[in-house]
């Protein structure tokens, strides 16, 4: 039986201007994420992870923290942007319209906004997107702009692919 190679990601080459991409995986935010992202972080704003305080305000339950909100979305859209990033250069434009909550699963999608050749590194390209992240219910609960740098194609390096050992019997 022959091993077939997985999904090794885009590279520069592969983004067109107009492409969406609706990232394939879902989550569901539970309240140890919220708890341990506020920890983390030192994030001391009790709304995150005090129920009884957060009771009292206007939600009436805890919010997420907004940070762990962008970077799971991030990581929901690597599958699709950037398992060949060089660097990421930058989010702008980051929003958060809607609250996100304990127990809500976030989707995410992105749009290739713009491409172009790097002027200072002939083996890379940069790609910015528009980044949506939205419940199940279909609300918003962040939209940011992201720029990256990502390899053009033959010049991912060959250390970034992980080398799995075959198992033994």
């Amino acid at each position: 039986m022959a091993i077939k190679q997985g999904w090794t990601g885009r590279v520069y080459e592969d983004f067109e201007v107009g492409d969406i991409y609706q990232h394939p995986l879902g989550r569901t935010v539970l309240s140890v994420d919220n708890s341990w992202f506020t920890l983390l972080t030192q994030n001391v704003n009790p709304i995150h992870f005090d129920a009884a305080y957060a009771a009292q305000t206007e939600f009436g339950k805890p919010l997420v923290d907004s940070t762990f909100t962008l970077a799971l979305v991030t990581g929901q859209s690597t599958i699709d942007l950037s398992l060949n990033v060089m660097a990421n250069l930058g989010w702008d434009e980051v929003r958060l319209p809607n609250p996100l909550f304990e127990g809500d699963t976030v989707y995410s999608r992105s749009e290739v906004l713009e491409k172009r050749e790097s002027k200072s590194r002939p083996n890379v390209g940069i790609v910015k997107v528009r980044t949506i992240g939205f419940t199940q219910e279909g609300t918003i609960v962040i939209e940011f702009l992201r720029t990256f740098m990502v390899y053009k194609r033959d010049h991912v390096p060959p250390g970034v692919r992980v080398r799995i050992p075959e198992p033994k019997r």
